[in-house]
């Protein structure tokens, strides 16, 4: 069942890598005077983009706990920081959208912009670019640069983490700009 899971969360998170990447080439687009593309995907998902947010940081806050409490890997010093950083973000983001509240998205935005730079240090952590801290070799088996899983070749839990913080910053930014 864990590689089941695993596949499946794997497979949104580069899902989620080819949303991302078209979201930051519209924006790019956008920035250089070529409008209509990104002005057509916000029309597209207009009133949506907070039910986009919720839903990316609910299957990553759930993914989490699975990980966790069903597979028993055992959370690292950085994966809990980054923890703090994505679970308020599936309670916040579903109370915004169940009130259709988009001014409150610009006040969140910083959380995804931290959850993304720790996931950033955890990425090279993992991969051996920074070496790991005293606090993350004796909070976790193996320390921060374990990798639990490694689907594709690349997809770890850092990666996966990182995908959805891009991911709920974008549909809170959109959100945000709304309002």
């Amino acid at each position: 069942m864990t590689h089941d899971v695993t596949l499946v969360l794997a497979t949104l998170g580069v899902l989620g890598q080819v949303v991302a990447g078209l979201l930051l080439l519209l924006g790019l687009l956008w920035l250089v005077g070529l409008r209509r593309p990104l002005v057509a995907v916000r029309g597209a998902i207009s009133g949506y983009e907070l039910w986009l947010a919720f839903l990316v940081a609910a299957t990553a806050t759930g993914g989490s706990l699975f990980f966790s409490e069903i597979a028993h890997f055992v959370p690292c010093e950085l994966c809990w920081f980054q923890r703090i950083c994505m679970y308020p973000l599936s309670i916040t983001t579903l109370a915004m959208a169940l009130a259709n509240d988009y001014r409150a998205a610009r006040y969140l935005l910083p959380l995804p912009i931290v959850g993304a730079g720790i996931s950033t240090y955890h990425l090279l952590v993992e991969n051996g670019v920074v070496k790991e801290t005293q606090a993350c070799l004796v909070s976790a088996p193996g320390g921060c640069a374990t990798k639990w899983i490694n689907e594709f070749g690349y997809m770890t839990i850092p990666t996966l983490a990182l995908t959805a913080f891009i991911l709920t910053f974008a549909f809170m930014l959109l959100a945000a700009v709304d309002s």
